[in-house]
């Protein structure tokens, strides 16, 4: 059984109200303030720098981007942090953040290096989280908000549909079939790996478009998807829209506790 005394009220959170054209952005944001000192550092044990990206070839930026996100999984660790909103250079600053956090964090550095980012936002379902926390699926959130990235890799001539030339951070490291192949196992929600984890090795799909493997778990977690509220040019503007998963007082009461607890079953 979800809780829904904990989620913002007063949010419409039902089909596609978000920008299905957004543009996206290489902008500094609040939350994704890559200017920052702690942005820079990140961005030296990467191996790049602000605008070092500005080369076209998508191949290359691929790659840096999958470099940055192994050198994140090990700079930043994983916690159960409900502050969709902080800022990437305090999640730096701490050095521990939620598979949001992390996540904001790839799209700082994309941004930084010249590669425009914006965000898919979905509803998902709580009940995803219930083997992450067996004995507390009474407080579980009953929806989920989700900012999934997605990266242009290439500049765009003018008389190209915008939707056709954005890579989903699950297809960063190959596409869903690809990464369906069933050799490493779909994602259990359970134990120490995250998503931000785990679409490095296994297929994330939110659509129901992979053909999975019978047995093992599963990697079509489409089932859980309870709305699409489609593409915003920024993760600033779809919680300014639609409300961080935690109404503020919950964040306030659970930050303390959560924000410091390694995301390793619960």
């Amino acid at each position: 059984m979800t809780s829904s005394l904990l989620t913002p009220r007063g949010r419409p959170r039902a089909g596609t109200t978000g920008g299905g054209m957004a543009a996206g952005s290489t902008a500094p944001t609040r939350i994704l303030d890559w200017r920052h000192p702690q942005v820079a550092s990140l961005l030296r044990q990467i191996g790049t720098t602000a605008d070092s990206g500005a080369a076209t070839d998508p191949d290359r930026r691929t790659a840096d981007l999958r470099r940055a996100h192994r050198v994140i999984a090990a700079a930043v660790q994983p916690v159960y942090s409900v502050q969709d909103e902080r800022p990437v250079s305090e999640v730096l600053r701490r050095g521990r953040g939620s598979c949001s956090q992390r996540l904001a964090v790839l799209e700082a550095v994309a941004r930084a290096s010249g590669v425009a980012t914006r965000v898919r936002g979905l509803l998902v379902d709580g009940t995803f989280w219930y083997p992450r926390f067996p004995r507390l699926r009474r407080i579980v959130p009953d929806q989920v908000l989700l900012a999934w990235p997605e990266f242009r890799l290439e500049e765009l001539p003018p008389t190209t549909r915008p939707a056709t030339h954005w890579l989903a951070v699950s297809e960063l490291f190959g596409s869903l079939d690809e990464l369906s192949d069933g050799r490493g196992g779909g994602f259990t929600n359970a134990g120490a790996e995250t998503l931000f984890e785990a679409l490095s090795r296994t297929a994330i799909d939110w659509d129901g478009v992979t053909l999975c493997p019978a047995d093992g778990a599963a990697c079509d977690l489409s089932a859980y998807v309870l709305a699409d509220l489609g593409h915003f040019d920024s993760r600033d503007e779809l919680f300014a829209r639609h409300g961080q998963t935690l109404c503020r007082t919950a964040r306030i009461l659970a930050e303390p506790v959560l924000g410091r607890r390694l995301a390793a079953g619960a």
